[in-house]
């Protein structure tokens, strides 16, 4: 068992080093208070680019940070290496997995988000999604390993299904990775070969919905789509999964002559990467079991305006755990959208509610500041759309891909990960080879460095 600090200062258990949890002990680590961070990891991970480490372009330290290193030298904060696995309202504290059990007097939920396969939870084996360090290894070796058996196999139409990468779902992961994998099809892999042409893969897009981005403007989903195709990638719209199995899918979608109705085919395939959809994490619903919260369809706790809980205001949620809205002076409150800066601005404003409270004063509703949205589909392009206090900017192509990768580099945790990141990508541009290729072990899953 373990015993909260002795120090008589309130104790605020943070669970989670996500976006949300670690900004929330950013805020509170000058405060005269005692924080404990909880994570099942020992680093915290900068999600945007971790699709840049399956498909070879970053190593795994470039975009990840220990949890220790960011509160060295924080004697209030004190991080642990363990999993929540329960949380006791009444009696104030969470239990991990080895039994220990934490108290706190107040406590931030950041748990994060996991894969959504809508009910077929059975196709995560042959379509991983990508959301931890562990999946991008297993993405990186199968779609590296798929090239290195179709130089190996001598029947042509096993050698085009390992040829053949899927990526379903069309939003901001979808495109990047599926531009991503053209690149590496068409570029960095050409005259490695000798009995295949890599640029004869096939990446195909698979979208439910009638367009990629579909968060963004339609103009920038039209050339999204115009420049996911320039690359080579096949779009499919309007185009429902109905199958994953190790060596292909089942697809419903419309007729191609335009006739009316939808077809279903299948297409041969060996490697799929799943990104149509994400649910809250499972301690989500365990929580509002305890608490007698609501939860929405994809597992997310329904917060009060402060981000707290109905009847528990020691307790808050943030992130892509809580279903949040944006509370602004004069205006309906909105859903605050499920990207990093959101979960970035709840966790420090939950934590800001906290202080409030131990000081006794009213706590603010949560305001979400929408900075806009971007996406990069492949060299020199990327769609952006900002938000201004003079209306939309909204660009694409060259300008909107340099956008992206300075803003991606600047938000980016320490100095070290920048200048890495800066040099990879400046190496990767001019020579179209990505480096971070290397497979420790072909033969067991998930073991890459």
């Amino acid at each position: 068992m373990s015993t909260p600090p002795s120090s008589g200062r309130p104790h605020i258990v943070i669970v989670g080093c996500g976006f949300g949890g670690l900004e929330a002990a950013r805020k509170l680590q000058s405060a005269d208070v005692d924080v404990t961070v909880i994570d099942k990891t020992n680093h915290h991970l900068f999600q945007p680019l971790l699709y840049q480490v399956a498909t070879a372009g970053l190593a795994a330290p470039a975009i990840a940070a220990p949890v220790r290193v960011l509160f060295r030298g924080r004697p209030s904060i004190t991080t642990l290496l363990g999993e929540v696995t329960d949380i006791d309202p009444k009696a104030q504290q969470v239990r991990l997995a080895d039994g220990t059990l934490i108290s706190w007097d107040h406590l931030i939920v950041a748990a994060g988000a996991t894969h959504s396969y809508f009910g077929n939870d059975q196709w995560a084996q042959a379509a991983p999604g990508l959301k931890t360090l562990a999946d991008a290894f297993e993405i990186r070796r199968r779609v590296l390993l798929s090239f290195e058996q179709a130089e190996v196999e001598t029947d042509p139409a096993k050698r085009r299904a390992l040829l053949t990468f899927a990526v379903i779902g069309g939003g901001p992961t979808g495109v990047e990775m599926a531009g991503t994998l053209a690149e590496i099809a068409r570029h960095t892999l050409s005259g490695e070969f000798r009995r295949i042409d890599p640029a004869s893969a096939e990446v195909l897009l698979i979208e439910g919905g009638p367009r990629v981005l579909q968060a963004m403007p339609e103009s920038l989903s039209q050339r999204a789509l115009e420049q996911l195709q320039k690359l080579g990638v096949q779009v499919r719209l309007n185009a429902r999964v109905t199958s994953v199995e190790p060596h292909g899918l089942q697809v419903e979608s419309p007729f191609s002559d335009g006739g009316a109705g939808v077809g279903t085919h299948h297409i041969p395939c060996n490697c799929v990467v799943w990104a149509a959809g994400v649910a809250a994490s499972p301690l989500g619903r365990m929580l509002a079991s305890a608490t007698g919260a609501e939860t929405d369809r994809a597992g997310r706790v329904k917060v009060q305006p402060d981000l707290s809980l109905p009847g528990h205001p020691n307790i808050s949620v943030v992130g892509d755990l809580a279903a949040a809205m944006s509370h602004r002076p004069g205006h309906e409150p909105k859903p605050v959208p499920g990207v990093s800066p959101g979960a970035k601005q709840m966790g420090r404003a939950a934590a800001a509610n906290i202080l409030r409270r131990i000081a006794g004063q009213a706590t603010e509703p949560f305001r979400y500041r929408d900075y806009g949205n971007l996406a990069t589909i492949g060299r020199n392009s990327a769609v952006v759309d900002l938000g201004t206090p003079f209306g939309p900017l909204r660009f694409s192509g060259k300008s909107a891909w340099l956008f992206w990768l300075f803003a991606h580099v600047y938000f980016l945790i320490g100095f070290r990960n920048r200048f890495v990141v800066l040099l990879d990508w400046a190496s990767a541009y001019w020579s179209f080879q990505r480096y971070a290729r290397v497979v420790a072990d072909a033969t067991a899953k998930g073991k890459q460095p």
